[in-house]
Order: C-alpha cells, then sequence, then structure tokens
C-alpha cells in the first residue's frame, strides 16, 4: 500500500498540479484506508504525526527563515562576496564563489540563497568576463549540497527528527561530506562544462541585477557578518563535541547541552542578527520587527509539506506498514544507507521535491534503524538528504531558477544543473558510507 500511497502523491503532484501539501494528505488517507485502519484512526495518526513533526522542526525552520531575511535586508550577503571577491584572481573565481555559496547556504534555504547569489554571478561575468556556468555551477553546487546535507534545512532537520538522529552530529558528518562534493561539482565540474555550454543571461535581467546598490545604506562588516551566520553552526557542533569528548554531568557539559539545543542556538542566532545586522545598522525597532515578520510567509508552504509529510509518516507507523517494509529490506539484503537513497531518489525524480522525498524516505526508513547508534542514525539522515537532490529536471522549481535567471536552453540545464545535482546526490552516499565504513 506504500506503493499505492506514493503513486497518488506523485500523480496528484506532476499530473494535475497538485500542491504537494494536499497531494500527501490524499496519499496517507489512501495508505490508512488501504491498511484497514479505518478514517478516524487514520485521520488520527497524520495529525498526530503531522503534530509530532512540526514540533521538532516548525520554531526551527521559522527561526531559519528570519535569520536568512535578517541576512539579506542588512547588506552581509554583498559584504561578504565583495570582501571575498576582491581577494580573487581569475582563476580563483570559481573556488570563491563555491565558498560564498556554502557560507550563505548554511543557514539560507536553496531558493533564498539562489534568488541572492545571482545577481552577484551576473555581476562577476560581467566584470570579468567569465562564462556564465563557471561560477554558476559552483554557486549551485555550494547551496545545493548544503540544502541537502546539513540542519537547519528542513529535509535534514526532518529526517534528523524522524531518524532519532543528534543534529550536531549531523550538522559535523554533512560539513565533511560537504567539502569534496561542493570541490567536485562546483569548481571541477563548472570548469569542464564551461568549455561545452555557452549561455547568457537575459539582457533585461543583467540591467535589473547590476544595479548599484544605495549608497547611504550601512552594512555590517564582513567579521560580524560570519560570526552570526557561524553562531548556530558552532553552539550545535559544540554541544556533540563537548557530549563525546567530555561525557559527564559537568556544568560545562549542561551549559553546552543547552546552548547546542538546535531550537536555543537558532534563537540565539537570531537575537545576534537582530542586533548586528538591524539595530547596529541604525535599524528602528519598528523596521526590526517588519524584517522579521516578513521572513516568516515564504515559509509558510514548506512548513505545510513537512507536517503533511511527518503525518504521512505516522500513518507508515501506526499501520504496520512499516515494520513489513524492514522484513521486505532485510531479505533484498540491500545495505540501509543506499535503501534510504534509492527511497529517496525514486521520490525525488517523481515529485521533484527535495523536503518531500527526504520526509518520506525518512519515514519509510526510520523503523530500520531502532536500536542503532546516532552515528548510524545521523548517516542515514546524509544519505537520504544526498538522494533527495539526485537529477533534478523539469518537475523541480530550482531547474526553472537556474535555466531563466542564467539564460540556458533545457538541454544546456540539463547538462549543467541536472548534472551538478546527480553528483552532488552520487558523492554524499558515497561520502555516507565511506565515513560508515570508518565510525561503525
Amino acid at each position: 500500500m506504500v506503493g499505492v500511497a506514493i503513486a497518488v502523491i506523485v500523480l496528484l503532484i506532476t499530473l494535475l498540479d497538485v500542491h504537494p501539501f494536499l497531494a500527501l494528505i490524499a496519499g496517507s488517507l489512501v495508505l490508512g484506508i488501504g491498511a484497514g485502519m479505518g478514517l478516524d484512526k487514520a485521520v488520527s495518526a497524520f495529525g498526530d504525526g503531522m503534530g509530532s513533526t512540526l514540533g521538532h522542526t516548525g520554531a526551527l525552520i521559522a527561526l531559519g527563515a528570519i535569520l536568512g531575511k535578517l541576512l539579506a535586508d542588512s547588506g552581509a550577503v554583498n559584504q561578504i562576496v565583495d570582501t571575498l571577491g576582491s581577494r580573487s584572481g581569475p582563476k580563483l573565481l570559481p573556488w570563491t564563489m563555491a565558498l560564498i555559496a556554502a557560507i550563505i547556504g548554511l543557514p539560507m534555504f536553496f531558493e533564498v540563497g539562489l534568488v541572492l547569489l545571482v545577481p552577484i554571478i551576473v555581476a562577476m561575468t560581467q566584470r570579468t568576463n567569465t562564462p556564465v556556468a563557471r561560477l554558476a555551477v559552483p554557486a549551485l553546487a555550494g547551496l545545493g549540497a548544503l540544502h541537502a546535507f546539513v540542519p537547519p534545512h528542513p529535509g535534514p532537520l526532518v529526517a534528523v527528527s524522524a531518524l532519532n538522529a543528534d543534529v550536531g552530529l549531523t550538522l559535523g558528518l554533512g560539513l565533511i561530506a560537504a567539502v569534496p562534493t561542493v570541490i567536485l561539482a562546483g569548481p571541477v565540474y563548472g570548469n569542464f562544462i564551461a568549455k561545452r555550454v555557452s549561455a547568457t543571461p537575459p539582457p533585461a535581467l543583467v540591467a535589473s541585477l547590476t544595479a548599484e546598490d544605495d549608497g547611504d545604506r550601512r552594512r555590517p562588516s564582513f567579521a560580524v557578518s560570519i560570526l552570526t551566520i557561524a553562531c548556530p553552526v558552532v553552539l550545535m557542533l559544540a554541544k556533540s563535541i563537548a557530549d563525546i569528548a567530555f561525557p559527564g554531568d559537568r556544568w560545562v557539559n549542561s551549559l553546552l547541552d543547552f546552548l547546542g539545543e538546535p531550537l536555543v542556538a537558532m534563537f540565539l542566532a537570531v537575537v545576534l542578527a537582530m542586533f548586528t545586522f538591524g539595530y547596529a545598522l541604525g535599524r528602528t525597532r519598528a523596521q526590526v520587527r517588519d524584517i522579521v515578520t516578513a521572513g516568516l510567509p515564504a515559509v509558510a508552504g514548506i512548513l505545510l509539506i513537512v507536517g503533511a509529510g511527518g503525518g504521512f509518516k505516522g500513518l507508515i507507523v501506526d499501520s504496520g506498514v512499516a515494520d513489513a517494509i524492514g522484513k521486505v529490506a532485510a531479505q533484498a539484503h540491500i545495505p540501509a544507507l543506499l535503501l534510504g537513497w534509492l527511497v529517496a531518489v525514486l521520490i525525488r525524480l517523481a515529485t521533484g521535491s527535495a523536503t518531500v522525498a527526504t520526509t518520506a524516505a525518512a519515514g519509510i526508513m526510520a523503523p530500520l534503524l531502532v536500536g542503532v547508534g546516532t552515528t548510524e542514525a545521523s548517516l542515514m539522515a546524509l544519505a537520504i538528504g544526498a538522494g533527495s537532490l539526485f537529477f533534478s529536471h523539469v518537475n523541480d522549481a530550482g531547474f526553472w531558477l537556474s535555466k531563466e535567471y542564467f539564460g540556458m536552453s533545457v538541454a544546456q540545464n540539463v547538462k549543467t544543473w541536472s548534472v551538478l545535482s546527480t553528483i552532488v546526490a552520487v558523492l554524499g552516499l558515497l561520502m555516507a558510507l565511506l565515513m560508515h565504513a570508518v565510525l561503525v
């Protein structure tokens, strides 16, 4: 019945253009009824699953959106780009762009990060006479890898919650996996494909995106910008490192455990950003409040999809289907990490949504990880996240954003964005398997 329910979700999204939130509800009801739960129990299981998922991740996604909005409106993005870009020669530009995208991609959702980086990419290509693919590919690779691999992005957060993984450990392993992945899918592949793809961003778009900034607008310094972005990452990593290196009940451990809780870390980062990206730049309390408020509507759809995916997971567990899937997987003798990656890949290819793929795959794989260690759970979250990015194509909004912004044909965009997203997905799986061999 899971296959039928997923097919319903896929058909509704792809053929009838139904919003993923509604499609997930429909698929969940099909699963519940088909599994013999009855309408009342199916609805109850869906509600419990949705509430549980949003209880773990909803506030984090909202805080991440606020942090991203403060980052964007303050001019911190341009400050980071200007500082790093001014120190790069033509040969280093692709590497610099990958680094910038990775930094911006830590707290920002993919679509927001791309919209912010497009003016930078376009401006740099115009100033340096560099092929657009040579700079666009590293930027897309950096944003995509961070979006799929590390919290506080929605997909990894959902996977961490569903699989009972450790957020800090998942973040650390995701960052380790991201380094070689971004290098190979970004500057290395970008230099290769730029010689084979000739694209020109639309002239009207170039004119609008390369307009000069308001010279009177104050911006935070480079150091302050980096410090603010890194705040939640450092706090969550410190918690996990302290738990491993200094086990015990000392006050330092208790303090770091508190500060490193994802909700606390993200809240403190937002509070810090309100000062560094707001009050310190001369903005009034009303202006800061307006920026914070404006950051929330953009993630409403993501929250609904994540919640509905949690409801779908709840039905998978409560209907007993999860146990059956576990038995089939065990009989198939497919390594758990590879199986989780494959499930995410199939859902991703069908729906075009990395968040839907991660949410559904994590729910399906969760029963197989009962009783395993936190490292294995974190690596599963990484493998599923990697699979959720596999071969972005025409049913993915990111595909069309890349195509239109950089003036590519569909075929050119497949050679650039679709291939690089596949490289990220495959390398993410390989890194998860390698770290599993070393750590587990």
